[in-house]
């Protein structure tokens, strides 16, 4: 929201309020409380006005400091609010130079104790600042605003505020935080997080679940600015220095996701949304893709299993599919997971509409009606969770369905939440708006969570939603922008600690071209998460071309040999809150060349994808420094460079980083099995040192010193082997056996310990 006109006037019906000078700091123990009038000081008649800003600044964990800004403080405590772990508040405060510094970690706060100025300094250096006519109270035509605006470097990048798909960097891009049903191609979005991080060593999270106005070096362009309507205004400065750590300590506050299943990593295969399908033609896919050898992990039963009208109702439809429990037995049977669509909407024609009403579990009026709309399901009404009852009742009516033998579900919507209505614990609507999916998410997963196995496929997301994976894109187009749009909005929610991410491969909308679905394939196997699915249009393969099956198989087979590689990476985002697919950035913040990189990826910290977005193979992409080796060819490449390729549909570029251990599996026809049985290590341009790799429960270490490689373990694995990338000759072994491949020489060990000497 901008409230100027140009740099010298506000807008017409705009007044504003800003601190001029700093008149009272009062120590607490590791805290800061500063008042600071409008208007300068000149005698004791200026003390008889307002307004007078109040900030108090904590610190929360280390490296993190709290901000509260307030005007009015009698304002009525609106719910709901994020939940923010605090950890244990600490921090010291301390004088220097006549400023008031609060110091949390390696993070401090300065508070000039003369004209208003506060700094955020981490070794030795400001990251950031607001003064002047930064911070301030602002009226809008009688509505009452608090803004801030912090201050940007020259050259610095901001990135995240959620799913954008739009350019990856947010500099110039004015975003508002507010969850709609947008699509990928325009300037809204599903997933909105009022949280961005920079390159400059720095993370902002503000903690208001309502509507936030961000202007990113748009309104001035030196600054980020954001605002909320109210009296008061809360948020957290994240100390990194790096991207990664950015993340780490913000998800630490906000909560880090859970670990999907391992069978959740495999292929799912998706009916589609309004084709037609019965157990017929799901019995029909599934047959094809065994038939075909296209290994399938999950299956999904997109809106119409239910009856038409009747959404949601949570009952199968008894034309299409009569004897649900016994579709689902023999689905079981031959080893696959199956998850059913579902949202938190009830239409009027469900039999849970009256059961709703009676209960008073949906969301009413303010005048005692049932809010109701037409928009999706003719009289539809929205499930009230924030009332417990209503969070049972929904979750009951999900638990039958786990006794049938469904697995998951598809958590769609959530975005559509209207503010004319009233909430069972009296929470706010317009903070409501977004905080809906978050309430609406944790039900649905917290019943998955008793049961065992929990993993969601959700559309809408708030701050905090990444403890509840796995989100997906949303509806994108079946195009190549639609494909590059996504990938923007997935690495843009990565960079808001969202461990696990997918997107429809084909595209949603329409029907993609069979170059482009084999395109799409590729980049949607080498994703944390993959799923077939369509509007109007299946997405089995055989439908476009027979390639586009040969294409499918290869991929998924290979996603199956990567989970001893992939498992690791997921690991890590459960820890610390560093996502699957990460922009380049967030690996390498110190290359420039990195900066605005979004259509390219790392995939854990060891393979560089880049997705082709053209029919014919045409792909660039950007290489940063040392000796990199292609997975799927072979082929070396020394950076920092540019790449100018064409690659085939069977090909895409997945360079493995140089000093890594890519543990490959054995098997390639399912992604849940014991990784360690079989495992490959693979030794790419190993440096000298020492580094650890964990497959399942087996840790490898892996030491080099000279041309002397050692690789042991304390429980060795069946069949454990060692593939050296490349290298021509070992001319001494000691402690298994060595055979020359083409890839590279193969090393058998012969029980935990293994020591080479490679030439070359």
């Amino acid at each position: 929201m901008k409230f100027s006109d140009g740099y010298w006037k506000l807008k017409p019906g705009v007044t504003a309020a800003h601190p001029v000078e700093v008149r009272e700091i009062t120590e607490g123990p590791g805290s800061l409380v500063v008042h600071a009038p409008a208007h300068a000081v000149r005698h004791r008649g200026d003390l008889l006005k307002g307004p007078l800003i109040t900030v108090a600044l904590s610190a929360p964990r280390p490296d993190v400091i709290k901000v509260e800004v307030t005007h009015f403080a009698g304002e009525r405590e609106r719910g709901p609010r994020f939940a923010v772990d605090d950890g244990e508040p600490g921090g010291e405060v301390s004088r220097e130079d006549g400023a008031v510094v609060l110091t949390s970690g390696n993070l401090s706060v300065r508070v000039r104790e003369d004209a208003w100025r506060v700094e955020f300094v981490a070794a030795g250096e400001v990251l950031t600042s607001s003064a002047g006519k930064g911070l301030g109270f602002l009226t809008v035509d009688g509505v009452h605003h608090v803004r801030e605006q912090l201050n940007l470097g020259v050259g610095d990048s901001v990135y995240g505020l959620g799913e954008r798909f739009g350019p990856l960097v947010r500099n110039g891009q004015q975003v508002d935080s507010w969850n709609a049903d947008g699509g990928t191609a325009t300037e809204q979005a599903y997933k909105n997080i009022p949280f961005y991080l920079t390159d400059a060593g720095y993370g902002v999270f503000v903690n208001h679940p309502g509507r936030v106005s961000f202007e990113v070096a748009s309104e001035v362009t030196s600054k980020v600015q954001f605002s909320v309507e109210g009296q008061s205004l809360e948020y957290f400065v994240v100390y990194g220095p790096t991207p990664k750590d950015v993340l780490r300590t913000y998800t630490a506050l906000t909560g880090r996701p859970a670990m999907p299943p391992a069978w959740s990593f495999g292929l799912w295969l998706s009916t589609s949304f309004t084709t037609s399908y019965d157990e017929r033609t799901v019995t029909g896919f599934i047959d094809g893709m065994a038939g075909r050898d296209l290994p399938l992990s999950v299956f999904h039963f997109d809106c119409f299993w239910m009856r038409e009208l009747h959404w949601c109702d949570f009952t199968w439809d008894p034309v299409a599919f009569p004897d649900p429990a016994g579709m689902l037995a023999r689905l079981k049977a031959r080893g696959l997971r199956v998850s059913v669509w579902i949202n938190p909407y009830i239409a009027q024609r469900s039999a849970l509409f009256a059961e709703g009403v009676a209960g008073g579990y949906l969301l009413r009026k303010p005048g005692g009606d049932v809010w109701q709309g037409d928009e999706w399901q003719p009289g539809m009404a929205l499930v009230d969770f924030t009332n417990p009852a209503a969070r049972e009742w929904y979750a009951a009516n999900l638990a039958v369905l786990l006794e049938q033998g469904v697995d998951c579900f598809k958590t769609d919507f959530g975005e559509r939440i209207p503010t004319d209505v009233v909430y069972h614990d009296g929470s706010d609507p317009e903070r409501m708006h977004n905080y809906y999916t978050y309430l609406y998410n944790e039900t649905v997963f917290e019943l998955l969570r008793e049961r065992g196995d929990a993993v969601v496929f959700a559309r809408s997301a708030t701050a905090g939603s990444q403890r509840f994976p796995v989100h997906w894109g949303g509806d994108c187009e079946a195009t190549y922008e639609a494909m590059a749009e996504s990938l923007r909005g997935g690495l843009s929610l990565g960079m808001a600690g969202f461990g696990f991410w997918s997107h429809d491969i084909g595209g949603f909308e329409g029907t993609p071209s069979a170059a482009l679905f084999k395109r799409w394939i590729a980049f949607g196997l080498l994703s944390s998460h993959s799923r077939l699915h369509g509007s109007h249009s299946y997405r089995v393969p055989w439908l476009f071309d027979e390639e586009a099956v040969d294409v499918l198989r290869r991929f998924t087979k290979l996603k199956a040999r990567l989970m001893p590689y992939l498992a690791q990476v997921a690991r890590q985002a459960v820890a610390e809150g560093v996502p699957m697919m990460r922009a380049m950035v967030l690996e390498f913040p110190d290359d420039p060349a990195c900066t605005h990189l979004e259509r390219q990826y790392m995939l854990g910290e060891s393979l560089l994808v880049a997705p082709v977005f053209s029919d014919d193979g045409a792909v660039s992409y950007y290489v940063p420094d040392g000796c990199w080796t292609d997975l799927l060819t072979g082929r070396k490449v020394r950076g920092p460079r540019w790449i100018h390729d064409h690659r085939g549909f069977l090909e895409l570029p997945v360079l493995v980083r140089p000093d890594t251990v890519l543990p490959l599996g054995a098997v390639d026809s399912r992604p849940d099995y014991a990784y360690a049985d079989g495992v490959t290590l693979c030794l790419y341009e190993l440096s000298e040192g020492t580094r650890t790799t964990t497959v399942g429960d087996t840790v490898f270490v892996t030491h080099r010193r000279g041309d002397h490689v050692r690789i042991e373990t304390p429980e060795p694995p069946a069949d454990w082997q060692i593939l050296l990338v490349g290298v021509g000759t070992v001319s001494a072994v000691t402690g298994g056996a060595v055979e020359p491949t083409e890839a590279g020489a193969v090393v058998r060990p012969a029980g935990g310990a293994v020591t080479l000497r490679i030439e070359g």
